[in-house]
C-alpha cells in the first residue's frame, strides 16, 4: 500500500514495543524454567493491545478512515425493472 501510514503512530510503536518486551521476559523465564516469570511476561504481552487501544482513543493512533473500495456511493442509481 504505497502512501499508507499504517502502523507509523505512537500508539502502534508503543504497543509493539511492550509486546516485544513481554515476549523477551517470557522467553527468558521459560529458559530459566520459572513458570511464574513466564506468565508475568505473557501478562505484559496481553497488556500491549490494551495500552495501544487507550493511546489510540487519546488521539495518538491512526484515525479510522473508510477505504475507497468499501465506500458506498453517495448517489444511488435507481434499479431497473425488467418486465
Amino acid at each position: 500500500m504505497a502512501g499508507s501510514s499504517h502502523g507509523h503512530t505512537p500508539a502502534a510503536w508503543t504497543g509493539v514495543t511492550i509486546a516485544i518486551i513481554g515476549f523477551a521476559v517470557a522467553g527468558t523465564f521459560m529458559v530459566m524454567a520459572e513458570p511464574l516469570g513466564f506468565w508475568a511476561g505473557m501478562v505484559i504481552v496481553v497488556l500491549s493491545p490494551v495500552v495501544g487501544g487507550i493511546m489510540r482513543s487519546m488521539g495518538l493512533g491512526q484515525p479510522k478512515t473508510v477505504h475507497p473500495v468499501h465506500q458506498v456511493s453517495a448517489t444511488p442509481e435507481p434499479a431497473s425493472v425488467e418486465g
